[in-house]
């Protein structure tokens, strides 16, 4: 028998919109709790969260820019491989824009944090096209895509979106999976809720710390980190304020920080405009890609934590008329921008201005001369 080796490395690869926020920031906030476990989270520095640290490794592996500077995640891949190696006992790697990595740089990712006697295991955890489908074309949107809902769904039915390539299970693990024995493949599934709108994520939670043989008294902390969905008529307001602003405007940080940070976050969420929801011609379609999926898994013997049967996409009551998304009454959208405006108002007073802040540094530098 051969000895076991001094390091698994968990890559947990995504999907997006599976719980990833919540995990990162409880494994964050966890961090020393669990390295007293032999459970590491690796950063770069303590000025530097673990999660962003390692979405600008991700972003250096898959030579992307994601918003940012050009170059501004250069040579974040090599530092996380390099505080990779130097830890023994559990290595925890995570970030959902590796899903739908090509190839080529998946086995560059398994090959360079494999080196040396280390264990490499791929964590993938996935949900119903049901809930999922609807909740990319939001987060596509609140990451600064214009295009409709209904253009988002042709493209995640044929294939083609960026989307689905992360979110189809077979697609993603036959390229992540292989030279892997099937027992380092682990397929997480997103538990369904148990009432509408209501998700416990301690469920979830244990069913990542069961994959990475985490006690979960070793993380006491919870995380109030999420990534909240928004109603039709807000991700519409959204879409509509994209379409206003250039790609350069964008792509920039404060984007980020305004957009997503304050109105998509924070202000729109929780208004009563509807949910976006699947249409119900589209869960034949639905269905049809659950039963290979879960025909996938069965049969490669992966490890499955959870139940393949979540991953049937349950339809909403009889009850509940789908509204399509692209056509939100204009009154619910002037409601919902208002608020936007006001949100962005009360933004603005904050902030002080910059004329008086150089001001005030000018007579600061001023009286500490005088007083010299």
């Amino acid at each position: 028998m051969s000895p076991p080796a001094k390091r698994r490395v968990y890559l947990h690869i995504g999907a997006p919109k599976t719980g990833t926020t919540y995990l990162q920031d409880r494994l964050t906030i966890n961090a020393k709790t669990l390295a007293d476990n032999g459970v590491h989270f690796p950063t770069r520095s303590p000025l530097v969260s673990p999660a962003l640290f390692q979405f600008r490794a991700a972003l250096d592996l898959l030579d992307e820019d994601w918003g940012g500077a050009p170059g501004h995640a250069e040579g974040s891949w090599d530092a996380l491989v390099r505080r990779v190696r130097r830890r023994t006992g559990t290595v925890i790697v995570s970030h959902e824009i590796l899903a739908a990595a090509p190839a080529d740089r998946v086995a560059r990712a398994k090959s360079e944090l494999g080196a040396g006697d280390a264990e490499i295991h791929v964590v993938y955890s996935t949900r119903d096209l049901g809930r999922q489908v609807p909740a990319a074309w939001q987060e596509s949107v609140k990451q600064g895509r214009r295009w409709s809902y209904r253009r988002f769904l042709r493209g995640s039915e044929s294939g083609k979106s960026w989307f689905h390539r992360a979110f189809d299970l077979p697609t993603v693990l036959n390229t992540w999976a292989a030279g892997l024995p099937p027992e380092r493949v682990h397929v997480v599934t997103v538990p369904q809720p148990v009432t509408v709108g209501s998700q416990d994520p301690e469920v979830l939670w244990r069913r990542f710390c069961e994959v990475f043989g985490i006690d979960p008294a070793w993380a006491p902390r919870e995380s109030d980190r999420t990534n909240p969905s928004l109603g039709a008529a807000e991700t519409q307001l959204l879409r509509k304020l994209n379409r206003r602003m250039d790609r350069a405007t964008r792509r920039k940080a404060a984007y980020d920080e305004l957009i997503r940070g304050i109105l998509a976050q924070q202000e729109l969420v929780g208004r009563d405009s509807g949910a976006v929801r699947l249409p119900p011609e589209m869960y034949p379609w639905a269905q049809e890609q659950a039963e290979r999926w879960i025909e996938w898994a069965q049969a490669s013997g992966v490890h499955v934590v959870g139940d393949l049967e979540e991953l049937r996409p349950v339809p909403p009551p009889d009850d509940e008329p789908f509204r399509h998304p692209d056509k939100v009454p204009a009154k619910q959208q002037l409601s919902a921008a208002l608020d936007a405006l006001a949100a962005m108002t009360r933004e603005a007073a904050r902030r002080p201005d910059p004329e008086q802040t150089l001001v005030r540094r000018v007579r600061t530098q001023a009286e500490r001369l005088r007083d010299q």
